[in-house]
């Protein structure tokens, strides 16, 4: 990690020159204290007895996904709410064989399908999987929100909070998780919910949030060193990162897979040399061209050292060559590095100036083109669009690698409409604090 010394070291010596204050954000305190230092691995230990009734709802949900049956669209209403529920990951072969039985024979959904509003939902959300040049699928985005909006004085009011929830945000931007949670809360409204599925999907999501937990809390753990070339402030992150890379290295030796790290190890340098560059570009007061900041600013958002480094956890189904794709900078990582970038942009851009931040997209712009803010957002916002169409290309069957490293780059562009669609809820992370609670701090109840 030479590059990163050879970064704080001419960090260290404009400190030691200058004898500068430094910026600070005035970040709040954190919202969590200890409470993942301090969790228990016992306090969410699932007992056998609870991992027996599991495993037999799971069989009885994929009797359900599989029997024969002339209700078609029951059939399609049932893959939905498994989806919903969050537990579809454990049915994909099964479901794959269910949607070609409602296939006609241009393998395209038969027309029957999309009827009154449940159909207009379904054509909403599969509206936002577009692709460049599909212009009518955008002017179906245009036509449905009208028809779903006039809609929503004169349905239940449980499908009225449906249609509000999906029109904020759709399946393709959502976090999944978080989609379930919401949905775990209205399907018992429905008359006809299946008591099984729900008793199973609330099951699976306890049991994913205990292994989050356990995760949460060794990551908590990590060991607090000291690295004396550095000043106070980058002690402590330093001799961490260290932490976590010697870590790493020592699983990934049992594994057989040491090959991973040198392409982690190189994206965590392209980081802090692109951090570096903003960095400079503030103290000399350069004002680099829109080009120039996103050539630097795409790397600096982290996307493409986040998904290098998610692929570690993968297994092996993440091989060599994935990581050679993945290092390249491909298509759908800078698509979702401009998703991420621009959001965060345009929504902490005054915050940031407020505390002496090296500029983002918006000023640069602004500045370079002569337009005003409210110009230069709907651009971005337009980019952003653009740039969702990019990934949908990439997420075409057959993608590229296995839909599962894919879809850790879609995440990452999940995660910031989340964070960034209506307000820099990163910055303020109470905002979120109770969603990021129930994911990974309280469980449901039974």
């Amino acid at each position: 990690m030479s590059s990163q010394v050879s970064a704080a070291s001419i960090l260290i010596q404009d400190d030691d020159q200058q004898n500068s204050n430094r910026h600070s954000a005035n970040f709040h305190p954190t919202l969590w204290g200890d409470h993942f230092l301090a969790y228990a691995n016992d306090s969410m230990k699932i007992d056998p007895a609870t991992r027996e009734e599991y495993e037999e709802l799971k069989q009885d949900v994929r009797r359900l996904i599989t029997a024969n049956t002339d209700e078609q669209v029951k059939k399609l209403q049932l893959i939905d709410t498994v989806q919903r529920l969050g537990v579809a990951y454990l049915f994909e072969k099964e479901i794959e064989d269910v949607f070609e039985k409602f296939k006609d024979e241009e393998s395209k959904f038969k027309a029957t399908l999309i009827s009154d509003i449940q159909g207009l939902l379904s054509l909403y959300e599969a509206a936002h999987l577009a692709i460049h040049e599909e212009d009518i699928l955008d002017e179906a985005i245009a036509f449905v929100t009208t028809h779903l909006k006039s809609a929503i004085s004169h349905v239940c009011p449980n499908l009225a909070k449906q249609i509000n929830h999906v029109l904020h945000r759709p399946l393709r931007k959502t976090l999944p998780r978080l989609d379930t949670l919401y949905f775990l809360s209205i399907y018992p409204r429905d008359d006809s919910y299946n008591k099984k599925l729900l008793k199973f999907a609330k099951l699976d999501f306890n049991m994913l949030q205990a292994t989050h937990q356990e995760e949460l809390s060794a990551i908590t753990r990590w060991d607090i060193g000291i690295i004396d070339i550095l000043p106070e402030y980058m002690k402590i992150i330093y001799k961490t990162l260290l932490d976590i890379y010697g870590e790493i290295e020592g699983e990934l030796a049992k594994q057989g897979r040491s090959y991973c790290l040198r392409y982690v190890k190189e994206k965590m340098q392209e980081l802090v040399a692109m951090d570096f560059v903003e960095a400079k570009w503030f103290n000399e007061g350069y004002v680099p061209t829109i080009e120039e900041y996103m050539e630097v600013a795409l790397i600096s958002v982290c996307n493409l050292m986040l998904a290098t480094i998610s692929f570690v956890g993968m297994g092996d189904i993440a091989t060599k060559e994935s990581f050679e794709w993945i290092s390249s900078n491909p298509k759908i990582v800078r698509a979702s590095s401009v998703i991420c970038r621009l959001m965060d942009d345009i929504v902490s851009h005054k915050f940031e100036q407020s505390r002496g931040h090296v500029p983002s997209a918006i000023e640069y712009y602004t500045k370079q083109h002569g337009v005003s803010e409210e110009d230069a957002v709907n651009v971005f916002r337009k980019e952003v669009e653009n740039a969702w169409k990019d990934m949908n290309q990439e997420l075409l069957k057959p993608t590229a690698f296995p839909m599962p490293l894919m879809e850790r780059v879609l995440n990452l562009a999940r995660v910031m409409d989340y964070l960034h669609k209506d307000s820099d809820s990163y910055t303020n992370a109470h905002l979120v604090k109770d969603q990021i609670a129930s994911l990974l701090r309280d469980p449901l109840p039974l």
